[in-house]
């Protein structure tokens, strides 16, 4: 049986990138505080096994990164950090 964290944390994660992404429609725009609460919650005590790349998103707040971490996307993060640094010399 999962741990809560592994359970949850990618629901969480999930419902706040859809607040995230109905913001510019919506009205009234979503209360995203209760949704890093909840996050911050489940992310307090991390089984011991958690993944050390997760920890560090989860960490650093990065929860589009650890989103796409537990969804086995994480190569979209290296992929997404290399162009930020390519744009930024290019600049």
């Amino acid at each position: 049986m999962p741990a809560p964290v592994e359970k949850n944390l990618p629901d969480a994660l999930g419902e706040l990138d859809a607040a995230v992404k109905s913001m510019p429609s919506a009205n009234p725009k979503p209360d995203l505080l209760p949704l890093f609460t909840r996050i911050d919650e489940l992310t307090k005590q991390p089984p011991r096994d958690t993944d050390p790349a997760l920890l560090r998103y989860l960490r650093k707040k990065s929860c589009e990164q650890a989103r796409l971490h537990l969804q086995g996307r994480d190569a979209e993060n290296r992929a997404g950090n290399c162009r930020h640094v390519w744009l930024e010399f290019t600049l």
